[in-house]
C-alpha cells in the first residue's frame, strides 16, 4: 500500500490549489479526482470574470484552471483521474483511503485528508415544485454542461427559477446562443447574484428580473410544455390568486448550492448548519484530527479567487499536520451575519493571519463589522453596504489579541444607517 503525507479529494480549483500548496511545503501528495481532466467546474465556466482578485486580469474558467493545472504539473505531483473513493477508514497514524478506478480496488495510506469535494445543485424538487416530471428541467450547471461542453443547446424558449450567478450567466449564454429568456424568477425581495452579473447579464441584455416570484408547478408529458408563475409573501410562499401560467421548452434551476459532504460526513465530521459545510479552525482542519476542507466544500463561495485561496490554507496546514493537543474556542456570531469561517480558533497554533470569511444576513448600508473579545471591541471595519450574495474576506491577527480558553469571541455588524 503506498503511502502519502498528504491526500487531496477533489481535482477542481481548491484541490489543486492545496495540492501545489502542500507539494511546496515538503509533503508527499496524491490528488483523486472522479473526472477525466482536472480543473472541476471551471471546464464548462467558457465566461471570463475569474482571477480579478489572484492575477488582476480577467480570466476565464478555463484559462484560470490552465494555470493551476501547469502549476500542478510542475511541481509532478502523483494524481489519480476517473478515480472514486468509496470508503477512508480511521487508522491510529492516519487515514486509509479506498480507491476504485481502471485498474480496480486499490488502497492508500495518509497522514492527512483534504477535503476539496466542492459543491452541488438544488434539484426541482428540493424547492417543491409541483407537477410532472418532463424533459425540459434542468439545473443551470446541466444546461451549461449542454450548452459549452457538449455544443447541444438545451432550450430554445426557457425560464430560469433563480437569479443566483450560474442562473444568470446562463441568461446571457442562451440569449448569445439564440434562446430566447423569458425571464428570470427569484423568490427573495433582492438579487441573489453578484452586482455586476445582474448589470452583464439581465440589464445588457433586456432580460426581465422579476422579484418575489417562483415556479410553483411544471407541466408536459414527455417534454415540458409550460410553468406556472406565483407571487410569493415576505416568508416566500406563494400568495394564492397570482398565478400565471408561461408557455416555454426549459425551466433552468439556480436555486442554491450544497456542499458536498458524504464523505465528511462518513467519518463523522461535524458539520455547521449555517455553511453546510465542515466546521473548522483557523488552519482550516475540522473536528476530526488530520481531516482538511476547503473550498466550495467548505462553504460556498462567489469568486473562485476565495477557493484557491482556502485550498492553500488547508493544503500547507495538512503538509504541516502532527498531531497534538487541541485548545480551541468557539467564534460566536451575532443574528446580523448568515455565517463566519472559522468557527474555532486553536489557541495552540499560530493565529498570527488568520482569513475571515463572511456573510450579512441582509443587505446592509452604512455598517461597521465587529469582532468583540469579551463583549469589548477589538476590530473593526466599516463598510458602505453588505449584501448576502458577496462574501467578505478579512485577514486578521487574533494572537494578538490575548486569548485563553476562557476568552469569548463574538462577531457582529452595526448598522448606523440602513435604508
Amino acid at each position: 500500500m503506498k503511502s502519502y503525507d498528504v491526500v487531496v479529494i477533489g481535482g477542481g480549483p481548491a484541490g489543486l490549489a492545496a495540492a501545489i500548496s502542500a507539494k511546496q511545503n515538503g509533503a508527499s501528495v496524491l490528488l483523486v479526482e472522479r473526472e477525466a481532466r482536472l480543473g472541476g467546474i471551471l471546464k464548462q465556466c467558457i465566461h471570463d470574470g475569474f482571477g480579478l482578485v489572484r492575477f488582476k486580469e480577467k480570466l476565464s474558467g478555463p484559462e484560470y484552471a490552465e494555470r493551476f493545472t501547469e502549476l500542478f504539473e510542475e511541481e509532478k505531483i502523483d494524481s489519480l483521474t476517473l478515480t472514486f473513493v468509496t470508503r477512508i477508514e480511521k487508522e491510529k497514524d492516519g487515514f486509509r483511503v479506498v480507491l476504485v478506478n481502471r485498474n480496480g480496488v486499490e488502497a492508500v495510506f495518509t497522514k492527512a485528508l483534504v477535503l476539496a469535494t466542492g459543491c452541488r445543485e438544488r434539484t426541482a424538487k428540493q424547492v417543491m415544485i409541483h407537477g410532472t416530471r418532463p424533459s425540459g428541467v434542468f439545473t443551470a450547471g446541466t444546461a451549461q454542461h449542454f450548452t459549452n461542453l457538449l455544443g447541444v443547446m438545451p432550450a430554445k424558449k426557457c425560464v430560469i427559477l433563480g437569479s443566483g450567478d450560474i442562473g444568470l450567466i446562463m441568461a446571457r449564454r442562451l440569449t448569445l446562443e439564440g434562446a430566447e429568456v423569458l425571464g428570470v424568477y427569484e423568490a427573495k425581495s433582492t438579487p441573489s447574484g453578484l452586482t455586476r452579473n445582474i448589470h452583464q447579464c439581465l440589464n445588457d441584455y433586456n432580460i426581465p428580473l422579476h422579484l418575489s416570484h417562483t415556479v410553483t408547478r411544471v407541466f408536459g408529458e414527455d417534454r415540458l410544455t409550460a410553468v406556472e408563475i406565483s407571487r410569493v409573501d415576505e416568508r416566500m410562499t406563494p400568495i394564492e390568486g397570482t398565478e400565471t401560467i408561461i408557455e416555454c421548452d426549459a425551466l433552468i434551476l439556480s436555486v442554491g448550492l450544497i456542499p458536498e459532504n458524504e464523505l465528511a460526513e462518513a467519518l463523522s465530521v461535524k458539520l455547521d448548519p449555517r455553511t453546510k459545510g465542515p466546521a473548522v479552525n483557523g488552519q482550516l482542519m475540522t473536528s476530526i484530527d488530520g481531516i482538511f476542507s476547503c473550498g466550495n466544500a467548505l462553504h460556498v463561495n462567489d469568486l473562485v479567487d476565495y477557493v484557491s485561496e482556502s485550498g492553500e490554507i488547508a493544503g500547507k496546514n495538512a503538509a504541516l499536520y502532527c498531531k497534538a493537543q487541541r485548545k480551541e474556542i468557539d467564534i460566536s456570531i451575532s443574528d446580523k451575519l448568515l455565517y463566519a469561517v472559522p468557527q474555532k480558533l486553536d489557541l495552540n497554533k499560530d493565529n498570527s493571519k488568520t482569513t475571515l470569511y463572511f456573510r450579512s444576513r441582509d443587505v446592509l448600508n452604512g455598517c461597521t463589522f465587529t469582532i468583540k473579545k469579551d463583549g469589548e471591541p477589538v476590530f473593526s471595519k466599516k463598510y458602505a453596504f453588505l449584501r448576502p450574495p458577496e462574501m467578505e474576506n478579512l485577514l486578521i491577527d487574533f494572537s494578538s489579541m490575548s486569548l485563553n480558553e476562557n476568552s469569548k469571541i463574538e462577531l457582529d455588524i452595526e448598522v448606523k444607517n440602513n435604508a
